[in-house]
């Protein structure tokens, strides 16, 4: 499994920093050993909405080559959507075999033009900006329509990485990580199409 994570600025750190958690644990687990990741952006650096400034591993890399991509929110996706720049290298990813987002990287997903003739979710304060991108925007913490996967608000990013390790390393392993990172909650609000 390779994946690579996109970052841009105005990301909300959180949004990526709580799938990057869980997820780097992909190499704990037999059926997923050997899983590699890279940050990825359209600059050596990006910064987060709060100023933080992050190094990334390759500047424009092309997406295609990796198993999955992962898209972070941010008050930044608001105005990246229209960015043909961005939104054209992230449409390298259409045959990704798995494309995540998670919080307002779903409007992203939509741009690229992902997110055609699917269910998918986002914040619930911005449901609306999701609208003119997928099929039916659905009111839930996770929905997976195919290769597709989209989640709500910016801490359903830690859900929604036990979620993803648990599809691709097992439930057992997803139960692992979630007692590791000392994770009481149930995952609630899951549709799967």
């Amino acid at each position: 499994m390779k994946i690579a994570f996109v970052l841009f600025d105005g990301l909300t750190f959180l949004d990526f920093a709580g799938f990057y958690d869980v997820i780097n644990r992909l190499n704990f687990f037999e059926p997923t050993k050997g899983s590699t990741w890279e940050t990825c952006a359209m600059t050596d650096q990006v910064t987060d909405e709060s100023g933080l400034t992050l190094q990334v591993d390759r500047v424009k890399p092309d997406l295609g080559e990796y198993d999955m991509v992962f898209v972070p929110g941010g008050m930044g996706t608001r105005k990246l959507r229209f960015d043909e720049a961005f939104v054209g290298w992230l449409k390298q990813a259409e045959k990704v075999p798995m494309k995540v987002s998670v919080c307002t990287g779903s409007l992203l997903l939509g741009a690229a033009g992902f997110l055609s003739g699917k269910k998918a979710t986002t914040h619930p304060n911005v449901y609306d900006l999701l609208q003119p991108y997928a099929d039916e925007v659905i009111q839930a913490r996770i929905v997976k329509d195919g290769n597709v996967i989209t989640a709500g608000g910016v801490a359903t990013s830690i859900d929604l990485g036990i979620y993803v390790l648990g599809l691709l390393a097992g439930r057992e392993a997803a139960e692992n990580v979630k007692r590791q990172i000392d994770y009481p909650y149930e995952m609630q609000g899951v549709i799967e199409e």
